[in-house]
């Protein structure tokens, strides 16, 4: 092992030069696809161009990987757990290169769709593995959090350079924004190669695999995704006929997994307090972002006349927490606990959609700054801690599970963000096509990150008296 496990005799306190370069190479896949997601956003005008394709059809280029993700994440950690997590990374980041190489020769929306609907279950799978390496090769304490609060931070910032990276890209063609992907995975799967350790099958579960279970909780998942995602496109029938069907299959699940002899997602994993605040406050933390960012994008491109990557630049302070993440946020989870750095985090964030509320047609950026920055710290806050909360003190057959648990809780999150402020902004802007309309119905929008990272707060607050002492926070192994 690269590092020693918790248990043994003594646990070391720094990495060694090979466990820095697995956390690099590691760190690498989930920028690979924070990058992936912002950087399509940005491209989505140009595909359309080019392919003719309807904003109904270039809707699914992106609900595709949404899909693709949501649904298959929880099925992705159990299987890391089952099969191996180093063959579950290598396996799928191969298929994520092919496939971003297939979106980026497409010639018709269909092939793009297709793509990206594998890239996202190719990711489903691999994001829980490599989370799960970390969790099981990193002793519990400093250590771990440590190289924790380094991989969110990474993944933080690869989301907000890939909103200029797909700006630089885009303007020299959108095929670009798959190409560079390959590049960069080819080099990721390389290092992993020889990094990444192989598994330990004495530690491996020998339960069988639950396929029962394993369908029809993506099917309830793949359902609920499907329901939020097409909220603000199609009837309340049709959404509610969606959500319906989401809730048979989950009841389903519960019945199969109550009955399973080797349950794909041990029911008893959720009489875990903090696993379940982590995973509550990752839906609202990811919800009210993506919610600000869709008004945020919508307010400069359309009301202010921005180019796309002008407006990456503009969001790009919210990078700053690549920098925060792996200096100022061990300090603070060390000295003050995770669970109330979160909760600082989440004050921050309520404040920063708060000072935005405002906004007028003749804002300067200077005006924006503070939320852009408050957003970043809160991002270098929430982000990693949440990490620390859901996997800590998760058995170790268990960590693939758990990881998966709070990558769905973000994802999730996203698109229920994304579907409810789209609703509101839909229903404040309807038949209001004049600038001031507009502006008063992005207003209105805005209380949906406001709500969301207050209720994120509050949560959050019930287990602030559960927060172990400062002092425990180093010598946990």
């Amino acid at each position: 092992m690269l590092l020693q496990r918790p248990g043994a005799h003594t646990v070391p306190d720094r990495m060694s030069g090979r466990a820095w370069a697995m956390l690099l190479v590691l760190c690498g896949a989930i920028f690979l696809e924070g990058v992936d997601v912002s950087m399509m956003g940005v491209a989505l005008p140009s595909i359309q161009a080019e392919l003719g394709m309807t904003t109904g059809e270039l809707q699914w280029v992106v609900s595709a990987y949404v899909l693709g993700y949501g649904g298959f994440m929880l099925m992705g950690g159990r299987a890391a757990d089952l099969l191996g997590r180093r063959r579950m990374f290598l396996f799928w980041l191969a298929v994520f290169l092919v496939f971003s190489g297939v979106g980026g020769f497409a010639t018709e929306g269909w092939a793009l769709i297709l793509s990206r609907l594998v890239k996202g279950i190719a990711a489903a799978f691999l994001t829980p593995a490599g989370l799960s390496v970390i969790t099981t090769g990193f002793p519990e304490g400093r250590l771990r959090n440590k190289a924790l609060l380094v991989y969110a931070g990474t993944a933080a910032a690869g989301f907000s350079l890939g909103l200029v990276v797909g700006g630089l890209l885009t303007a020299i063609s959108w095929r670009w924004v798959f190409f560079a992907p390959v590049l960069l995975t080819a080099a990721i799967l390389a290092g992993a190669f020889v990094l990444v350790p192989k598994d330990d099958r004495s530690a491996r579960s020998r339960s069988g695999f639950d396929l029962a279970g394993a369908i029809s909780v993506t099917a309830s998942v793949l359902l609920l995704v499907l329901a939020v995602e097409r909220a603000a496109h199609t009837g309340w029938v049709t959404t509610a006929l969606l959500l319906a069907a989401s809730l048979a299959s989950l009841a389903a699940f519960v019945l199969i997994e109550r009955r399973s002899r080797s349950p794909l997602v041990r029911l008893g994993i959720f009489r875990s307090g903090p696993l379940v605040r982590a995973n509550l406050g990752a839906v609202l933390f990811s919800g009210s972002f993506f919610a600000f960012q869709f008004i945020a994008v919508l307010y400069l491109q359309q009301l202010r006349g921005w180019s796309p990557l002008e407006t990456g630049l503009a969001l790009l302070a919210i990078g700053v927490d690549a920098v925060l993440a792996p200096t100022l946020t061990p300090w603070l989870v060390n000295r003050f606990g995770d669970v109330r750095v979160i909760f600082g985090g989440l004050l921050l964030a309520a404040a920063a959609y708060a000072l935005f509320q405002p906004i007028a047609l003749d804002w300067t950026y200077a005006a924006m700054f503070p939320t852009m920055i408050l957003l970043g710290l809160a991002f270098a806050l929430v982000y990693g801690p949440l990490t620390i909360a859901a996997t800590d003190g998760i058995a170790e057959e268990e960590q693939g599970l758990a990881g998966g648990l709070l990558n769905t809780s973000f994802q999730f999150g996203a698109g229920l963000g994304l579907a409810v402020v789209t609703a509101v902004a839909t229903a404040a802007t309807a038949g209001r096509t004049s600038p001031q309309g507009m502006l008063d119905g992005f207003h209105t929008a805005l209380y949906v990150p406001i709500t969301a990272a207050a209720l994120g707060v509050l949560v959050t607050a019930f287990g602030l008296r559960r927060t172990r002492p400062a002092a425990d926070l180093g010598s946990r192994s």
